[in-house]
């Protein structure tokens, strides 16, 4: 399940590549060499770390524009049966 959790975690990545993936119905966050390796092949990337601070406006969200982002993505990877 994403939660806001996933959303903090992806913004206090120093690398604007890092993503969001989800593999395997877990939703993880990952630097960028993890998504070439072994282990992440297969993960759908939901959303990077510059995708992001664009959607926000910045990497400062507040709790409600963290919970609604995370909401957001909860119901996109629902949607398509992840």
């Amino acid at each position: 399940m994403i939660d806001e959790k996933h959303v903090r975690e992806l913004l206090e990545r120093p690398d604007d590549e890092a993503a969001l993936v989800l593999l395997e119905g877990r939703a993880q966050v990952v630097g960028p060499a993890d998504l070439t390796s072994a282990p992440y092949r297969g993960a759908a990337v939901l959303l990077t770390r510059a995708d992001l601070v664009d959607r926000l406006g910045g990497d400062s969200p507040s709790e409600d524009e963290a919970r609604a982002v995370a909401s957001a993505l909860r119901t996109a990877t629902r949607d398509l049966g992840a």
